[in-house]
């Protein structure tokens, strides 16, 4: 998918744009846990988030859907300094700007797992699809408070604790998220095996996040049900 280079200081990357955008994807990459490094143009984090931006754009209603990723500053998470959090709020604000009033899910892997999960607080955030993110204990969840937060991880992952994950899915659901898990069977943290199962739910979740096909009021009053839900194996805890 053909990247179109950012302005210099935005922290928003645009991959795709439909003539009449309904809605709209945010992609954030996985990092480091301490970098001031700039991430390399052909940054491996980078370029594990494509295919999910491509599944997307292959679905019928990806033809509507706006495809965006965060531009990072820095590789690393960097203690309190929490930037790709920071970067990813700008992105939202250049989202917001550019297509005013669409619903938007964030798709966020490791690092970017983390940093989706705090951009959420935005107010055109629908919800958050988490892969195999870094939840620390200490992360709060008051903010995902009616919004959706999917999360996949592969129990076997040996860089992020799929253990903390369901932990702080279920502090969310009782903050009041709409929450589902989803163990993945395979697929380790950098999601090679069984890499397309990944990204063909990942790609179902959103659509189901997003409410998709939109009615008059789904961006606003509308959040899905479990029966609407992608099948699988799973646990849902709702607040």
């Amino acid at each position: 998918m053909p990247e179109r280079l950012p302005p210099p200081g935005s922290r928003l990357r645009v991959h795709r744009v439909p003539e009449r955008p309904a809605a709209a994807v945010l992609l954030l990459h996985g990092g480091r846990a301490d970098s001031l490094q700039p991430v390399p143009r052909f940054s491996l984090a980078r370029l594990r988030m494509r295919p999910f931006a491509s599944e997307i754009g292959r679905r019928p209603w990806g033809r509507q859907v706006l495809i965006t990723s965060v531009r990072y500053r820095y590789r690393g998470w960097n203690g309190n300094h929490a930037h790709p959090a920071h970067d990813a709020l700008q992105a939202l604000e250049e989202l917001s700007a550019r297509a005013p009033g669409i619903p938007v899910v964030l798709i966020g892997h490791s690092m970017g797992g983390r940093a989706a999960l705090n951009a959420a607080e935005h107010d055109t955030v629908r919800g958050v699809i988490a892969l195999a993110p870094w939840c620390p204990p200490t992360e709060r969840v008051a903010h995902l408070h009616g919004k959706a937060a999917v999360f996949l991880h592969d129990e076997a992952d040996r860089v992020t604790s799929a253990a903390q994950t369901w932990d702080f899915a279920r502090r969310a659901a009782t903050a009041g998220a709409d929450v589902q898990c989803v163990p993945m069977p395979g697929g380790g943290h950098a999601m090679l095996r069984g890499a397309r199962h990944w990204q063909a739910l990942a790609a179902d979740h959103a659509a189901v996040v997003l409410a998709w096909p939109p009615s008059s009021t789904a961006r606003t009053t509308r959040r899905p049900t479990t029966a609407e839900r992608p099948a699988g194996r799973s646990s849902t805890w709702q607040g």
